[in-house]
């Protein structure tokens, strides 16, 4: 499967939910928020709308964001991680959305506007070719959303680039348990679901070191079960993965 193919796809099929501001499964947005982190208090402080039911985790809750800090979100979607994150880093900071369909972002800045975010700013781009400057960020966070680039590789290194030395990832993601099906892995519609394009979880840590990155480790992790088909149950699985841009060169 080219990586044109599966990218096209996935912007299909997102900017097709954007439009209907629905999740991509079943259970509704607030109880998938509920399931995989996000308090109560979390999803009334933002804009309803924001929630989607997109994630598999609650980055901002775990990358403990300071004041007056420049975060960027990878795949920003709606904006809901955006929102929270522009509480926790206060008027002086600032959060970026980075996400690569239009629709998206129409519905992100919108809620912006709408709702009087100052601190925030939703940009076009893709994450393997991020629309920042080298050393520009404090914080990178992102919900479930590198699973669906083919290329992670590349997305750890623009992280990596646009981060201060001494910055900080912090990534919800879905990881495997071994190696799925090839009809999976070939799936366009697996693929858009955030299951395909999931690595297995040794790969990922690795993937993540071997850009530069340090004291990588998982803060948490739990079975994922949700959208999830019969034959996958105890295969995929949530992960909150941390990790440090050495301080020094």
């Amino acid at each position: 499967m080219s990586e044109k193919k599966v990218k096209n796809f996935v912007k299909k099929r997102y900017g097709h939910l954007a439009k209907e501001g629905t999740s991509c499964c079943g259970p509704s947005s607030i109880d998938v928020g509920k399931a995989i982190g996000y308090t109560k208090k979390d999803l009334s402080g933002v804009p309803e709308a924001a929630n989607m039911g997109l994630g598999c985790g609650n980055p901002v809750a775990l990358a403990s964001l300071r004041k007056g800090e420049v975060v960027l979100d990878l795949g920003s979607g709606a904006g809901l991680d955006v929102f929270l994150a522009a509480k926790k880093v206060g008027p002086k900071g600032k959060v970026i959305g980075v996400d690569m369909t239009e629709e998206m972002l129409a519905k992100a800045r919108g809620l912006s506007e709408k709702y009087g975010y100052k601190n925030v700013e939703f940009r076009l781009g893709e994450i393997e070719n991020l629309p920042l400057d080298d050393d520009s960020v404090d914080a990178v966070i992102s919900n479930c959303v590198i699973n669906l680039s083919v290329d992670k590789n590349r997305v750890f290194r623009e992280a990596y680039r646009v981060l201060r030395r001494g910055g900080r990832l912090m990534v919800s993601d879905l990881v495997t348990e071994g190696v799925l099906p090839d009809k999976i892995k070939k799936s366009f519609e697996a693929w858009a679901s955030c299951v395909a394009g999931a690595l297995e979880k040794d790969v990922y840590l690795r993937a993540i070191k071997d850009v530069g990155f340090r004291d990588v480790r998982i803060v948490s992790e739990s079975p994922y079960e949700i959208c999830v088909s019969k034959e996958l149950k105890g295969k995929i699985t949530s992960v909150k993965v941390s990790a440090l841009k050495p301080a020094m060169p």
